[in-house]
């Protein structure tokens, strides 16, 4: 990367520094380099590689000494920047100090950072890895960072290297767009001003107002209207037990599988067909045309839905290691607790009627109201088939997202809107690079072969899913020494 020239960071031939907020701004000349303290520096690595850690492979992020991340699984910030500034060149170099663990027992990962330095000369962001307990390399580059065009240092793109993609566990990252990079110096908190004690305004005395006699008002007199055809008389409700005119069921499997589908490691997409919809946003499906049989006084269900969902990913050269449809979904209830059962396709493999949730109602009732049976919220937990449905990646009593399923009891009843759908029956991510390589991880523990990963239903999937899951965990430690 090119050094900062005077005209980027708007010095003169200025050879110190005052640095706020992360601006460069000159003072007087006395000496080339010169000592920077205090600054921090904001990174999220990649956005999608967050929501794989904690979403797919169940893992956390943990800050410590120093470092701190965002909420709602946001960026990393460390603090305690040092270095020096070079007042010829117009560049710098710092050191952070914090510590960041990410880690999965359901993926059997722990990886460690440690010293994240940025030289601005360089254009790049480094630091030392170690993957699993394994031997320490030091120095090693994560990221290339875009040159400044001003004095501020915020927003700068970054480009994962082929370094980094070994350590996340994917070639898919190497020469992928990571999170931009931003380093600055906190401006000191200025002291509170007092304020003056408001001065006490007397209160106006009451004025007496006369108080108005009341009018009298005359009620008119009913004028009689002509009279109309007569009120249809009312359709009589619906039996106690019987069939099922229709009815939806609105179920988005997993959101964090969806999210590492289309925006995460597998740079798929997802495809609702067969009269199934998804909701705008990578939102939860709605699988419609409920055939079956409905008991009140018994509190029993069984539904049947139409429509199909696909989720596919790991594509190289037309093929993808993740192809999964599932398809004729049936939910059977019975005093408040069911089923949730669906044909699952994978990799050209059928299965049919596998189990894939135990459901648990609000209520053990079936309260019809205006015809329409509705059960909201309905908890999901997946079953030991149907995590082997999806090859182990989720464990037998991990929680699914809720159903909410609505049955019409006569063809006159009116179901609940699902809502707006994506405008299509495909949803996709930005894909970059290619998913399907192996780049190896540092220590060697996980392959991009996907060893150690348990066959199933996803078969080769699960190979290739769980190499984009080969993860990470970041120490940074303070370093004093001269830089």
């Amino acid at each position: 990367m090119p050094a900062l020239t005077p005209g980027r960071l708007a010095l003169a031939a200025a050879v110190a520094v005052t640095v706020g907020s992360g601006t460069l701004t000159a003072t007087s000349a006395s000496a080339a380099d010169l000592p920077l303290t205090g600054y921090r520096l904001t990174w999220g690595i990649k956005q999608s590689y967050r929501s794989y850690v904690t979403g797919m492979a169940q893992g956390t992020f943990t800050a410590a000494d120093g470092a701190s991340q965002a909420a709602d699984n946001g960026e990393f910030t460390f603090t305690d920047g040092q270095g020096s500034y070079d007042s010829t060149r117009h560049t710098l170099r710092l050191a952070f100090r914090g510590t960041l663990t990410i880690e999965s027992r359901t993926h059997g990962f722990t990886r460690v950072l440690s010293d994240l330095r940025y030289d601005s000369a360089a254009g790049v962001l480094t630091a030392d890895l170690v993957a699993d307990g394994g031997a320490e390399q030091q120095d090693v580059p994560l990221a290339k960072v875009a040159a400044p065009t001003g004095p501020e240092m915020t927003g700068l793109a970054t480009t994962l290297t082929t370094e980094a993609g070994a350590f996340l566990g994917s070639a898919s990252y190497a020469g992928a767009a990571g999170d931009p990079v931003s380093v600055a110096k906190p401006k000191p908190t200025p002291a509170p001003t007092p304020s003056k004690t408001p001065t006490k305004t007397p209160a106006p005395k009451p004025t007496r107002t006369a108080t108005p006699k009341p009018t009298r008002t005359t009620t008119p007199k009913p004028t009689r209207s002509p009279a109309g055809p007569p009120a249809k008389p009312a359709a009589p409700p619906a039996p106690a037990k019987g069939a099922i005119a229709d009815g939806t069921l609105r179920w988005g499997v997993k959101d964090s599988f969806r999210t590492y589908v289309v925006t995460g490691a597998a740079h798929g997409r997802i495809t609702a067909s067969g009269g199934a919809t998804q909701a705008a946003g990578n939102g939860p499906f709605t699988f419609s045309g409920a055939t079956g049989t409905y008991d009140t006084t018994a509190g029993t269900l069984s539904a049947a839905f139409g429509g199909a969902v696909t989720f596919k990913g790991h594509e190289n050269n037309g093929t993808y290691g993740l192809d999964l449809t599932l398809s004729d979904l049936k939910a059977s209830v019975g005093r408040g607790t069911g089923t949730l059962t669906a044909d699952v396709t994978s990799l050209g493999k059928k299965s049919e009627d596998v189990v894939l949730a135990d459901l648990k109602a609000r209520s053990a009732a079936l309260t019809p109201k205006n015809d329409v049976i509705a059960l909201d919220g309905v908890t999901a937990t997946l079953t030991d088939a149907g995590a082997k449905a999806f090859s182990g990646y989720y464990p037998k009593g991990t929680a699914l997202d809720p159903v909410n399923l609505s049955v019409a009891l006569t063809t006159t009843a009116a179901l609940p809107s699902a809502g707006p759908t994506a405008g299509g029956t495909t949803t996709t991510g930005a894909v970059t690079g290619s998913a399907a390589g192996g780049g190896g991880v540092v220590g060697g523990s996980l392959a991009a072969t996907g060893s150690g990963v348990p066959a199933g239903p996803l078969g080769a999937a699960a190979a290739v899913t769980a190499a984009a899951g080969a993860g990470v965990v970041l120490a940074v430690r303070r370093r004093r020494t001269a830089m």
